[in-house]
């Protein structure tokens, strides 16, 4: 696998919102932005220096190294497109969720297909990095965390089949994030808050709260024990939350639910 230059640029098929995050990323991380190629006719605003092109035919290049970035749904109609754009040796990274290696190898031949599922926290080089590949030598391995260190920490799964738990987990997971934030601003507001009080508290708390869990050496539940105090606030809020399993519950049947729309995707794409 050659690493992204100005004289071998890294092509962006497809340019959305998780391609920009990734773009975004490695320019954070260092890398110039004549190293990157964009073929996307919906992509704007993008830096000074990225090349871009509205289709394969205006690129009129062939690239080593790309990453897929498009929605799984458009694979098929632009399968043959993506080909014509590639080396016969590329290596190609997809982001598509629920789209097996099997499917993209039929349609790219020959390439190294490697997936992808990140999130967009790869914008600040804070995402998980779930990846897969058929078959990858160590030497290779060590040069695609390389490449992909800027955008956060590399996980390799042991099957493919993993994907679908790794794109609800970290792919999907910061949306459920995002929504648990939301009701713990609007129930700190039900409780006396301003919105603004509650909005930067709730942040706070939880950016907080996270940086003692990456430091710490106990689990979460051991963490949420050094909070609690027998018979205090902490306890009365937790009673809630623990009565029935309720949270847990709702967490498993949403990452299942994710999940299982994976496989699906996964079955069309087919």
């Amino acid at each position: 696998m050659q690493l992204p230059s100005p004289q071998t640029p890294l092509l962006f098929y497809g340019c959305g919102n998780m391609g920009r995050a990734l773009l975004d990323g490695w320019l954070r991380g260092g890398l110039a932005p004549e190293c990157f190629a964009v073929i996307d006719p919906f992509a704007s605003d993008l830096p000074t220096g990225v090349a871009h092109y509205t289709d394969a035919q205006e690129a009129g290049a062939r690239y080593h190294i790309a990453v897929l970035a498009i929605k799984p749904q458009a694979f098929g109609e632009l399968a043959t497109s993506v080909e014509s754009v590639l080396t016969g040796d590329a290596t190609v990274f997809s982001v598509l969720a629920g789209t097996r290696i099997a499917t993209l190898q039929r349609a790219l031949p020959r390439r190294m297909i490697l997936r992808l599922m990140p999130n967009l926290a790869a914008a600040l080089g804070k995402s998980p990095l779930g990846l897969f590949a058929d078959t990858v030598s160590a030497d290779s391995r060590s040069r695609i965390e390389s490449l992909l260190a800027p955008l956060g920490q590399s996980c390799w799964l042991d099957a493919e089949e993993q994907m679908d738990a790794v794109t609800a987990l970290a792919g999907s997971g910061p949306a459920f994030v995002y929504r648990f934030l939301s009701a713990l601003t609007k129930a700190g507001e039900d409780i006396g808050l301003s919105a603004e009080q509650a909005t930067q508290l709730s942040l706070a708390m939880v950016s907080g709260a996270t940086a003692l869990a990456e430091g710490s050496e106990v689990d979460p539940d051991a963490l949420a024990a050094r909070v609690t105090s027998k018979g205090g606030t902490t306890a009365a809020g937790l009673a809630i939350l623990d009565q029935d399993d309720a949270l847990r519950t709702l967490i498993a049947n949403t990452l299942r639910a994710a999940r299982d729309r994976g496989v699906e995707l996964a079955a069309e794409s087919e």
